[in-house]
């Protein structure tokens, strides 16, 4: 059992003004990603300006924060929001949806693929490999915070955490930074070298993720207010992330099918 270290959500204290460490991981994400990106274009291995990708990477960090926090809103705390309609805006109390941000980026991507005359799977395929930054400090932002955790556990890393009661608990958001931060990067990392073909690697974020995300859904408490959908262990986790999954598979299906077709 690992008793929980007790972090104070509050990175940076002056005055009135509070930064806490949830918003900083979205700084280090989009700062990582954006660092990485420009890299690529200054060496020439993308069809991209280095101001061309300082705007996309922008636009999809708007969609990415517009959306979580709407999809957070819709799909899993809907009726807080109506009575307090201003939560939507407190981004630093956490509360923020994964599937919610990825739609708000992929009409971001669509919105600049259009303006820049480029496909969206020519960005989606160039963004994918750096999303798992932002997705690992993002789940090390929820166990700061000390929220979204698994279910009681007597594994020796079973954490106790504050709100959860004295029981300890599988820290569910570490499994998570370790498989959609590290393990993400990682293999999009491999697949991405050589000339994968158009689409193969936008399909194989969506089925490593959805894979990952489902997978740690089974020890993942859900939300109280909601529950298990059924079967005393479907989640809205896992709703939300099966089409991902399947959309995934047939897009790499689909990606080397025509990549075959094309050979001579």
């Amino acid at each position: 059992m690992i008793a929980y270290p007790q972090i104070d959500p509050v990175a940076i204290s002056l005055g009135p003004l509070k930064i806490h460490w949830y918003g900083l991981m979205y700084v280090i994400g989009i700062s990582g990603a954006w660092w990485l990106t420009k890299r690529q274009a200054r060496l020439g291995r993308v069809d991209l300006s280095e101001q061309q990708v300082e705007d996309l990477i922008f636009y999809c960090a708007l969609g990415l924060i517009l959306g979580g926090r709407l999809g957070y809103t819709l799909f899993y705390n809907l009726p807080a929001f109506l009575n307090d309609p201003a939560m939507i805006l407190r981004i630093w109390e956490g509360g923020m949806s994964f599937h919610g941000g990825m739609l708000g980026v992929f009409a971001a991507m669509l919105w600049f693929g259009r303006k820049i005359g480029k496909s969206f799977f020519e960005l989606s395929d160039f963004i994918a490999p750096y999303v798992p930054i932002g997705l690992g400090a993002g789940r090390i932002g929820n166990f700061i915070n000390g929220e979204l955790w698994g279910r009681v556990t007597d594994l020796p890393w079973g954490v106790v955490f504050p709100d959860a009661g004295p029981e300890p608990r599988h820290p569910s958001q570490i499994y998570e930074a370790l498989l959609e931060g590290g393990a993400l990067y990682l293999a999009l990392y491999w697949l991405s070298r050589g000339q994968p073909p158009r689409r193969a690697i936008s399909g194989w974020f969506l089925l490593l993720y959805g894979l990952f995300r489902f997978g740690v859904e089974f020890v993942r408490l859900p939300d109280a207010h909601i529950g298990y959908l059924a079967f005393g262990w479907l989640t809205m986790g896992h709703v939300l992330t099966l089409p991902m999954i399947v959309f995934g598979a047939g897009l790499i299906a689909w990606a080397y099918r025509q990549a075959e077709a094309r050979r001579p």
